[in-house]
């Protein structure tokens, strides 16, 4: 008679099982603070747009490609990120993207005339679109299975973080003055310091060093996480055998194809509708008749409904499953998008506004969870940015589209909104063909 003897795990499979440690912890804010620097310069080019169109004399057109160029970089580094990521390590491409993007925005606010602050729109989108796949990759590897999915919620929602922020410095700071926006934009060197903190302070992910065969340092790694839970390290651990990055081709590969699809239609809705009403929601107020000011204010108001939206998608992840909640929060966006369209008084602006800023962030923090499970991981970093650049596309046409359905008179603006509640069914729908990976191990 034989007795099975259990295999002995491997080191992302340690990692996996146990408890959230203050290391855990650390990578998070460290992770999230990155985060939270990006959407700080997302969100301040919405509020300086409004002041350069009034100093450049800027027309709707020059406005619109001032947010869109970067989008075309953000689509392009989300593409190259992910990418660069299963070959060059989650953490290193990470602070370079920080350096990238802080001292683009930095310049920025140094230039004179339109082209040039195109051109450093671009690089800043180029360093936008590669961090945040490759930030949700690596907070993804490096938790514990039973919490993955609340974790990189969480690290989502130091995106309100960094969008409230931008609110402030557009308030408090962009309209005092000729060069407030400057001032604003100089705001954006942080990232560039920062990045010393992520690359000497962070860990690398344990998934990717084992592929990469780099056994020693993903040891380091995963003891420094045992020790922190105050577990021992085992007696044997099972060695990966070593995987240079699979073929891009493979995200349409039988197995993958459905769900590709599925999180390349979910990441182009929920683009369109995000950035077609947030960019745009400053200029949209003052044209319905609000000063700058107020219309900055509301704003501020609005973006503050992002946080709540993050703590019960946060909540509800590990409770419901991905699928259903990234349904019922893209659900509630519909709606709340097409109330905001029929919006008349400045009490039902602000309630609608609310509702469409606490569910469509939340939808994203979902988003972000269930787009790294759902690849292996000779393929994540590279599938999660392919995901995210295929909707950074939805996010160019946006800013091109929405001035034109503005300018169509009154209605404009309910055909707008009703439009980005359109996008936000098709991503319900389009979620449909995803996994449910809840409390399930990462695929190696």
């Amino acid at each position: 008679m034989t007795t099975d003897v259990p295999q002995p795990l491997t080191r992302p499979e340690r990692l996996a099982r146990l408890p959230f440690t203050r290391e855990h912890g650390r990578v998070l804010v460290g992770s999230g603070t990155g985060w939270a620097l990006d959407a700080m310069d997302v969100g301040l080019i919405s509020f300086v747009l409004v002041v350069l169109a009034r100093q450049w004399d800027l027309d709707t057109g020059e406005k619109s490609w001032v947010v869109t160029v970067g989008f075309i970089g953000m689509a392009i580094g989300a593409t190259l990120g992910g990418r660069l990521s299963d070959r060059w390590g989650r953490r290193a491409v990470f602070a370079a993207t920080l350096v990238v993007y802080g001292l683009a925005t930095g310049a920025s606010a140094l230039v004179g005339g339109l082209t040039a602050f195109l051109c450093l729109r671009f690089l800043v989108g180029l360093g936008l679109g590669a961090e945040l796949p490759v930030a949700s990759t690596l907070v993804s590897e490096l938790s514990p299975s039973r919490i993955r999915g609340r974790l990189v919620v969480a690290l989502e929602s130091f995106w309100a973080l960094g969008w409230i922020l931008a609110a402030v410095i557009g308030f408090y700071v962009v309209p005092r003055g000729e060069d407030g926006w400057r001032w604003g934009l100089a705001f954006g060197l942080l990232p560039a310091l920062y990045a010393v903190v992520v690359r000497f302070g962070m860990p690398e992910s344990v998934h990717f060093l084992e592929r990469a065969g780099r056994e020693e340092e993903a040891e380091r790694v995963v003891r420094r996480f045992e020790q922190s839970a105050g577990v021992p390290a085992p007696a044997r651990t099972r060695e990966l055998p070593e995987r240079a990055p699979a073929p891009a081709g493979q995200l349409w590969s039988p197995p993958l194809r459905a769900r590709t699809l599925g999180i390349w239609l979910v990441w182009f809705g929920v683009n369109f509708a995000y950035y077609g009403a947030f960019i745009w929601l400053p200029s949209m107020l003052v044209q319905r008749g609000f000063t700058v000011t107020t219309s900055f204010g509301y704003t501020l108001v609005i973006t503050l409904a992002q946080l709540p939206g993050y703590a019960v998608s946060a909540l509800l992840i590990e409770r419901w499953g991905r699928k259903p909640t990234l349904m019922v929060f893209l659900a509630g966006s519909a709606v709340a998008a097409w109330l905001f369209g029929q919006a008349a008084t400045e009490a039902s602006i602000i309630a609608a506004g609310c509702a469409l800023s606490f569910f469509n962030l939340g939808a994203w923090g979902a988003l972000y969870a269930v787009t790294p499970e759902i690849y292996p991981t000779s393929l994540r970093g590279t599938g999660a940015g392919a995901a995210a650049g295929f909707g950074r596309l939805a996010s160019i046409a946006a800013p091109l589209i929405v001035p034109r359905l503005m300018a169509t008179g009154e209605a404009g603006s309910t055909l707008a909104f009703t439009t980005f509640a359109a996008a936000f069914a098709l991503a319900v729908v389009a979620t449909l063909l995803l996994p449910e990976l809840r409390g399930r191990e990462l695929a190696e």
